[in-house]
């Protein structure tokens, strides 16, 4: 089978290998137990798919977040009528979760991990202001956050709760960003400052001063790397 002939399994949402290698996996366990691991690939093998899951420090499949069932069942939904939404606007089919392996282009993937991060260790009653407050971001602020948290903290199991990946849960789950102005961008101005100075200094699990926001264009997302 050549690439140009290869099939995207069924129900994925929006991956495509001829248009890009890079993506998401969120493997989701039979039953109603068990966590749901998502991993990042930069590879696609024609026979294999997106290879093995990485949990140690290999780029290609590393995990970037593990998501309890309860808090991942009260997200799936939301997140996928939200996707399908933007996958029918690209012109693509919507997708739809399924036990095993879920494929997600690469945007999508960024921000669903950041959304993920923001809830793995947040109280389960803080997701829906989680959600509100994830909706109201564009999809630029979000690619910012996931590539500025990944580069820090972006490993799913030794950095969670550290740096940016603590502010990344305080700033969504706590700072209300859905009654802004439209016009206003709302990454806010500490993950900014963070980014120009030195990193995050992991402190006991306490709650973290978040500015309101900022009224300066976000910048571009750091290119991918397919």
């Amino acid at each position: 089978m050549t690439k140009k002939q290869l099939a995207v399994p069924a129900g994925s949402f929006g991956f495509d290998p001829r248009e890009s290698t890079h993506h998401f996996v969120a493997q989701i366990p039979r039953g109603a137990a068990g966590n749901i691991d998502i991993s990042e690939h930069f590879s696609w093998d024609e026979e294999n798919g997106s290879g093995d899951v990485s949990y140690g420090s290999r780029a290609d499949g590393q995990i970037r977040v593990v998501l309890p069932r309860l808090k991942w069942d009260m997200i799936a939904d939301p997140v996928r009528a939200h996707f399908a939404l933007r996958l029918r606007h690209m012109g693509l089919r919507s997708g739809a979760w399924h036990a095993g392996q879920n494929l997600l282009r690469r945007e999508l993937g960024k921000e669903l991990v950041l959304l993920a991060w923001a809830i793995e260790d947040a109280d389960p009653a803080l997701i829906p202001t989680a959600l509100a407050n994830w909706s109201g971001l564009s999809p630029e602020e979000r690619w910012w956050l996931y590539t500025q948290t990944a580069a820090a903290t972006g490993h799913g199991l030794a950095d969670r709760g550290r740096g940016w990946r603590k502010a990344v849960r305080y700033a969504i789950t706590e700072n209300p960003v859905t009654s802004r102005p439209i016009d206003e961008a709302v990454v806010p101005a500490y993950f900014r400052l963070a980014s120009a100075g030195p990193m995050f200094i992991d402190t006991p699990d306490e709650p973290i001063a978040m500015d309101s926001g900022f009224s300066e264009e976000v910048e571009d997302p750091a290119p991918s790397v397919d």
